[in-house]
């Protein structure tokens, strides 16, 4: 045994020693270097509260498998590795915390309890970040970078003090999405809709004097409280004489009128509409058209406020009970229906979200989607697969003023100023010391930004802007964003367009979007259901490799994929298989820097396998460079599996342990070099075991920086292959045969080769893989079938024919004997079965079911029994 290869592979020895390694040594870092072409991918950065989940694991996986292509392929490859501030989720996390020690933000105000949220994320930030390296991933470490550190806070703050100076960022009263549990505004991309059963509600406006009335309809009959108009179409018949009148709000008293406008449909539900301006987007629309006052009668927590009259401090649903039971008492509900329809839920604590009137602030998207929506529709940035354009389309165009103001104490605080002695509101990237007009005291905007802001300038906030580092020149515009397609709204959207607003170029050329892990049934892992695998117990068990390589294995760009743990077993199996040729190899070659021969010195099996490993590296290659990453990496696994170790590995036995040194030097030479390009193209998939094997096969120091395997003409034999390929097929029709017979392993066979006269030669030379692989001791080589013996067994593949002897399979009177005691055993089967079938009582009292399955074992014994006395006539 080669001394430095354990008997084993062990993952848990190689794998942290590796990465320790590779850390140390500088590996993983970039350099702006002019010699070479730069390729940079930004990590989607994880949020600060997170642990390691499957959806990081395949994001990460995904990554950097073409990271450490690109690395191998001659780039200076940058991986920007770093953490997001996560405010709704981060806030939540530490304000639970207090609550256990009985505090509340309040207590402890908000430079106390930003101090705890730094800690917090210095005691905890840091925990996915260590768990990365576990899966393999070769970020540039020493660059990492938080949305929050100095340089990010600054690009965020100077951004948006830009946008604000041009008129794109504004402060206003908007109807926004408000979630009471999280007390903040969130913005339309963070808003998740589900259906949710409810009834819809028709209540009946009365006019004062009771002369008219009018009917509308409503899924929140609460937000009645709110209301300051009813609408009707000006076109509609029904309702044409009563505009401008008024009708009043039943279990209020209040006096609303009626409004005609365009945005009531005639033909859906009774054609009238209560208008709530403070609790809908589309009532707010009609109450600017109309001067109708606008009315917000919800608290930040969803509780009724002071304009709920005899309803204040109930909570919102609790109101909706009150408010129905009194619309019956007066004979105001005219019906109840029931009623499906997809509800507005907070993406990060799912409680129902409320559409309110608020002053918060805004960015103007329409102006800077034109130059986004142009970027992919001319190609200039590209969708892999290209579908999902389609939804980063439908986004962009129809895309509203984007609410950015968070009502949260963690976050790039709003560098807005407010003068409360003259009203003066200043913004500016310096907090200013006094008021510019009176001289006044100014207080900063008490909310925070959205993270996705911040998130946005991502690729260049974290290569240095606002400064002009030499890390933005040459790493900026990035390469790829591999991300998930659920966030293609939340965050590559406002990529592109911060790209090309504050760049004036984009932010990568290629959005690589893959889909979500599922579970094994297809469902979403999730903390509800308890069907969530952590991969740090799947690398714990099997290694980072077995899981890296069981996430690419089947998976196609943009499709969901499903996690079995077979996959990964099976992509262990691949590592212990590569490990034992690994070993193989070493025992048997002297040396593992040979060159190769010539090619006369060659075997057919020779050119064969060098010429296979140069088809294979153009497919891989060709793979990664098109985002097909689950065919690079199951033509990599079949080509080292079957091709490499079941066949070559088989014919080369016999030289590498033969007499003949010049054979041996040939074929060690073969199995070295064909091994150490199959490690490399394996590398990015499963680094560590490709490391641990290539460092014992070669002077390198890291297989990381080795140069990646190119295609070389003078290893492309087709003639060879395509005899290779005969010969193989030969084998496996074989194979078969014998296993059919029952020929015992050991047991040597003869045949006669029928070939193409141009394939004589080398199906000559070829005589000893047959022995070798299919237990032929001897073979005959021609171009003529001949006469063929009706007793010889007769193999037709496509471009080769075996005529086997009976008698080298098998002893005819044994056979005979054999197949005769068969024939006896299943007549007497058949017999049983007749006899319970023709039964009266059995197929009275027996299930039908089970008289079935006798009817089907009687079908099978009949077609045995034919299949026998068939055999046995050939014996004849």
């Amino acid at each position: 045994m080669h001394p430095e290869m354990e008997k084993t592979y062990d993952h848990t020895r190689v794998e942290t020693a590796l990465y320790k390694k590779w850390e140390e040594k500088g590996y993983f870092h970039a350099r702006p270097n002019t010699g070479k072409p730069p390729y940079t991918i930004v990590i989607p950065p994880p949020n600060i509260t997170g642990r390691l989940h499957m959806g990081h694991a395949i994001d990460e996986t995904l990554q950097d498998v073409l990271i450490r292509y690109k690395r191998m392929s001659g780039f200076e490859t940058l991986w920007m590795p770093g953490t997001d501030h996560a405010s709704i989720a981060t806030e939540v996390k530490i304000v639970e915390q207090m609550a256990k020690e009985g505090l509340t933000k309040k207590d402890i105000g908000r430079e106390g309890f930003l101090k705890r949220a730094w800690a917090w994320r210095e005691e905890y930030g840091s925990t996915i970040v260590k768990q990365l390296r576990y899966l393999g991933s070769s970020c540039d470490w020493e660059r990492e970078r938080f949305t929050m550190d100095d340089g990010c806070n600054k690009a965020v703050i100077k951004v948006f003090v830009s946008l604000y100076n041009k008129g794109l960022i504004y402060r206003g009263d908007r109807i926004i999405n408000w979630c009471p549990d999280c007390k903040t505004a969130l913005s339309d991309a963070e808003v998740e809709y589900e259906e949710q059963s409810s009834h819809l509600w028709h209540v009946r406006y009365d006019a004062p004097d009771k002369s008219y009335s009018i009917t509308v309809a409503t899924t929140r009959p609460e937000t009645m409280l709110g209301d300051t108009a009813v609408a009707v179409n000006p076109e509609d018949p029904r309702y044409k004489d009563l505009i401008g009148k008024t009708v009043v709000i039943p279990a209020v008293g209040r006096e609303i009128p009626i409004v005609g406008d365009e945005y009531c449909e005639m033909e859906f539900g009774t054609g009238a509409v209560k208008i709530t301006p403070g609790h809908d987007p589309n009532d707010f629309e009609v109450a600017q058209r109309h001067q109708l006052p606008v009315l917000r009668v919800y608290t930040d927590n969803g509780y009724i406020n002071e304009l709920g009259g005899k309803y204040v401090g109930m909570e919102r649903y609790e109101c909706r009970k009150a408010i129905v039971k009194d619309l019956e008492e007066s004979g105001n509900l005219i019906k109840i229906e029931p009623y499906s329809h997809n509800v507005g839920t907070c993406y990060r604590c799912h409680t129902t979200i409320e559409p309110i009137v608020s002053k918060q602030w805004f960015v103007d998207m329409k102006p800077l989607a034109a130059s986004a929506i142009e970027a992919v529709r001319s190609g200039e940035i590209k969708f892999v697969p290209e579908r999902f354009e389609k939804t980063y389309f439908n986004w962009m165009e129809n895309i509203r003023d984007w609410c950015i103001s968070r009502q949260l104490w963690w976050g790039h605080r709003i560098p807005a100023y407010y003068c409360d002695a003259c009203g003066k509101m200043v913004v500016a990237e310096e907090a200013p010391d006094k008021c510019p007009d009176c001289g006044g005291a100014l207080r900063q905007d008490e909310d925070v930004l959205d993270t996705w802001f911040s998130s946005g300038m991502w690729p260049f906030s974290t290569l240095g802007y606002p400064e002009e580092t030499d890390e933005l020149k040459y790493f900026y515009p990035t390469s790829t964003l591999v991300t998930g397609y659920d966030i293609i709204f939340f965050w590559v959207a406002r990529m592109i367009v911060f790209g090309y607003e504050v760049m004036k170029e984009r932010p990568f050329e290629t959005v690589y979007v893959h889909g979500i892990m599922r579970d094994s049934l297809g469902r979403k892992m999730s903390k509800s259901l308890g069907n969530g695998i952590d991969p740090l117990e799947v690398i714990e068990k099997h290694g980072a490799d077995s899981l890296r390589f069981s996430l690419l294995a089947g998976n196609s760009s943009g499709n969901d994929m499903r996690f079995y743990w077979e996959k990964v077993e099976a992509a262990r199996n691949f590592c212990n298989k590569i490990y034992n040729a690994a070993r193989f190899v070493l025992m048997g070659v002297s040396e593992t820097n040979m060159e190769l021969p010539g090619e006369d010195m060659l075997e057919i099996a020779d050119r064969w396998i060098l010429s296979r490993l140069n088809e294979i590296i153009g497919e891989v290659t060709r793979n990664l460079d098109g985002y097909e990453l689950g065919l690079a990496s199951q033509k990599i696994y079949d080509f080292i599996w079957s091709e490499y170790c079941d066949w070559y590995i088989e014919i080369a036995k016999s030289r590498l342990y033969g007499e003949n040194a010049e054979e041996k030097a040939v074929v060690s030479s073969v199995l070295i070099h064909v091994f150490k390009a199959s490690l490399k193209l394996l590398h990015p998939f499963m680094p560590f075991i490709t490391e641990e094997i290539f460092t014992k096969l070669s002077d390198e120091e890291t297989i990381m920086l080795s140069a990646w395997p190119k295609q070389n003409e003078r290893y492309s034999f087709d003639a060879d292959c395509a005899r290779m390929n005969k010969l193989m097929e030969l084998v496996r029709a074989i194979r078969n045969l014998r296993a059919e017979m029952k020929v015992p392993p050991a047991q040597k066979i003869s045949a006669r080769l029928i070939v193409d006269a141009a394939d004589i030669d080398a199906f000559s030379a070829m005589g000893g893989y047959l022995n070798k692989l299919a237990g032929v001791e001897r073979v005959t080589v021609s171009a003529e079938a001949g006469e063929i013996p009706k007793s010889d067994m007769h193999i037709v593949c496509e471009g080769a024919e075996a005529v086997i002897p009976l008698s080298s399979l098998i002893d005819p009177e044994k056979e005979r004997a054999r197949v005769q005691k068969e024939i006896e055993r299943v007549s007497a089967d058949i017999e049983r079965a007749n006899a319970k079938l023709n039964n009266a009582g059995f197929l009275a009292k027996a299930p039908q079911s089970v008289v079935e399955e006798e009817q089907g074992k009687l079908a099978l014994s009949k077609d045995m029994l034919n299949k026998l006395l068939e055999r046995l006539g050939s014996l004849n």
